[in-house]
């Protein structure tokens, strides 16, 4: 399954009082999967190690819709974490894109799946 996102719109929301940074909404073309959602999250991670200032944003769940969401956000750090916003998003598409087929998305072949039910069949009438 193919997956391709571009950023659409970026805005900015100030969090309650007593938190750091600010909340940035980043909407993009479409509604990516679980799977894209999970590829991003950690290629943002991956990104950011080393980063200062990285203890503040909160990096779980940030696919909400067609939205990523950063909380935690700080002015000076903005200008890093759209670079390693754009990289992860772009990462992301380009290891997912003309994946095809059920094996794409799955974790092993389906001859393996099928030998594991096989085993559980044998198990269950022995």
């Amino acid at each position: 399954m193919s997956e391709d996102y571009r950023i659409v719109e970026v805005r900015g929301e100030p969090l309650p009082t007593g938190r750091v940074g600010a909340r940035v909404r980043v909407r993009l073309t479409g509604c990516p999967s679980s799977r894209w959602s999970r590829a991003v999250s950690a290629r943002l991670v991956n990104e950011l190690v080393g980063h200062e200032a990285v203890g503040h944003l909160r990096l779980n769940e940030i696919v909400q819709g067609d939205q990523i969401v950063l909380e935690g956000v700080e002015a000076r750090e903005a200008p890093a974490r759209a670079v390693a916003l754009r990289r992860a998003v772009d990462a992301t598409n380009q290891a997912l894109t003309g994946e095809s087929g059920p094996e794409a998305e799955s974790n092993m072949a389906q001859d393996e799946a099928n030998a594991i039910a096989a085993e559980i069949a044998r198990e269950r009438n022995a």
